[in-house]
C-alpha cells in the first residue's frame, strides 16, 4: 500500500505559478513512478504529468508542455508539480498518484485526496 496527500493548491491569478507537493509513503519511493492529474468541473480526468521512480524520465501532454513540470525529491518522498503563465482553464482539482505505468493513457494504482486550484482572471 501507498499512501499519497497533495499540499499546495489555492486561489491564483491568471498569469501566476503554483507548485504543488505530494508526500508519499508506505514503499520504497524511489522504487515507482508517479503522475499528476486534474479535474475540471463538469470534465473527466486528465492526465497532466509523469515521473519515473529515478526522476529521470518524464512525460507530458502537449497540452500543458512548457508550462507544468514535474519533479522529485527522493529523499523526501515528494514529488513536485510546477505551474507556471497559469490560466484560468486550469481551474481544476489536482491529483497524486502513485505507482504508475507509462501507458497510453497512464495508469496509476494509488490516488490522493486532490487539492484544489483556482485561477481568477
Amino acid at each position: 500500500q501507498v499512501q499519497v496527500v497533495e499540499s499546495g493548491g489555492g486561489l491564483v491569478q491568471a498569469g501566476g505559478s503554483l507548485s504543488l507537493s505530494c508526500a508519499a509513503s508506505g514503499r520504497t519511493f524511489s522504487n515507482y513512478a508517479m503522475g499528476w492529474f486534474r479535474q475540471a468541473p463538469g470534465k473527466e480526468r486528465e492526465f497532466v504529468g509523469y515521473i519515473s521512480g529515478s526522476g529521470a524520465s518524464t512525460l507530458y501532454p502537449d497540452s500543458v508542455k512548457g508550462r507544468f513540470t514535474i519533479s522529485r525529491d527522493n529523499a523526501k518522498n515528494t514529488v513536485y508539480l510546477q505551474i507556471n503563465s497559469l490560466k484560468p482553464e486550469d481551474t481544476a482539482i489536482y491529483y497524486c498518484a502513485a505507482e504508475c505505468v507509462k501507458a497510453e493513457p497512464v495508469r496509476c494504482t494509488y490516488w490522493g485526496p486532490g487539492t484544489q486550484v483556482t485561477v481568477s482572471s
